[in-house]
């Protein structure tokens, strides 16, 4: 008789592919991964591709080929989760028990949510770059743009990685300008926000730059609808601005299958201990990455900073000990600003971005929120990172799980 406990995560993202190989080298579990995906995408890709940054080869491998031999993986839906009765339905009608259920579903996006923006116009004047279809669409109409108002528009918070709309407008400019072309652009940057970061001296920051590359910045812009054929969009106080090309951040929600859950919020994101990353409804259910409500970016990195709370504390549960991990909210986000540089964000749930070195006091070799050079090789280094220590679940040297205040310039 098999006595080994059976955790099973749904979802073979960047949070569920990471997890798992972790959990793999645990030898009294068994891991089940339950997703039809044939493919997994290194989704930051989606920002380089449309310039020319990568090719669709390096940004996508097939998921099986990611997972510990000791991983069964599943490609099916899930149809429904039962938590009285600790099981999954799968598309077949297959039930799986478990012991420990980890959402890590991530997030998607919804443009149906917004009257008029998936419209006749979608992928021809409209464009996003959080799917594969989009990034590829996004990248042919950037060669073909020779002049024009080029609109990067944010339809509301929360998003994943929530400053990819912020690299795209920098990276246009950078490439209009290698176009020869930039004189004949103008550029527009629109969001939600009050300024054009979530954290106030990195907003102030981003803001800076922004007005340097003559980018212009619209806030507190609540998009109401879009308005295709006539290429408008209106907020809800009664302000408008057209676009020849509008490229969107539609709102981003939880998948399907969560959001007729009881244990997600209004967007269909698992509500949990912000620290323990617990469900707070169910304690045999934890979420991780993208598809939790927890106050922090919804980023790679902090999936990977997350994945050792979560393994920690879901073998701390299956042996019904007190929950020790302990997750800060830390997030660390490289910024592409063109020019080859980037600047770079370190911060958690209390602490915002300073400015300082990373990951070495005093010796860096990064800047934080300074662009440079070495930062922006850090960025291209990260797809290295990716594929070869963060997926398969090894640590990442120097880089704390909790973010330390060491190099940082207080204010």
């Amino acid at each position: 008789m098999n006595d080994k406990k059976h955790i099973v995560i749904i979802g073979a993202g960047t949070a569920g592919v990471m997890l798992a190989n972790k959990f793999a080298k645990t030898s009294d579990v068994m891991v089940t991964v339950v997703d039809p995906a044939e493919f997994h995408y290194y989704q930051p890709g989606f920002l380089l591709y449309p310039f020319n940054r990568h090719s669709f080869d390096e940004i996508h491998k097939r998921t099986s080929t990611l997972l510990h031999e000791h991983v069964y993986l599943l490609q099916q839906h899930v149809t429904d989760i039962a938590p009285s009765k600790k099981t999954i339905v799968t598309e077949d009608g297959t039930e799986i028990s478990y012991d420990v259920l980890i959402i890590a579903t991530g997030t998607q996006i919804d443009p149906l949510l917004t009257d008029g923006l998936m419209n006749e116009q979608w992928h021809i004047s409209i464009f996003d770059f959080y799917t594969p279809d989009g990034a590829e669409a996004v990248r042919g109409a950037l060669q073909a743009f020779e002049g024009g108002r080029l609109v990067v528009q944010i339809t509301e918070m929360p998003i994943k990685c929530p400053v990819a709309p912020l690299e795209f407008v920098f990276l246009a400019d950078d490439y209009f300008k290698k176009k020869g072309v930039r004189e004949q652009v103008e550029l527009l940057f629109v969001t939600p926000l009050s300024g054009a970061f979530t954290k106030p001296v990195a907003s102030e920051k981003l803001g800076h730059l922004l007005t340097e590359k003559n980018i212009q910045v619209v806030t507190d812009f609540y998009t109401e609808k879009v308005d295709g054929p006539n290429k408008t969009v209106y907020c809800y106080d009664g302000r408008s601005f057209d676009y020849d090309m509008l490229v969107t951040i539609p709102t981003n929600v939880g998948t399907k299958l969560l959001q007729k859950q009881d244990f997600t919020d209004d967007l269909g994101f698992v509500e949990v201990d912000p620290h323990t990353l617990q469900s707070s409804k169910y304690t045999d259910i934890f979420a991780i990455g993208d598809s939790t409500n927890v106050a922090t970016s919804k980023a790679g990195s902090v999936a990977h900073f997350e994945a050792h709370v979560v393994q920690e504390n879901v073998l701390a549960y299956l042996y019904n000990q007190p929950l020790t991990g302990f997750f800060d909210g830390h997030s660390n986000c490289f910024v592409e600003t063109g020019g080859g540089k980037s600047l770079l964000l370190d911060f958690n749930y209390d602490t915002q971005p300073y400015e300082g070195t990373f990951p070495f006091a005093g010796i860096g070799p990064m800047k934080l929120l300074r662009p440079s050079r070495i930062n922006h090789l850090g960025k291209l280094a990260f797809r290295y990172i990716y594929w070869y220590l963060l997926l398969p679940g090894r640590p990442i040297p120097f880089i704390p799980n909790k973010m330390s205040l060491k190099g940082k310039k207080v204010v």
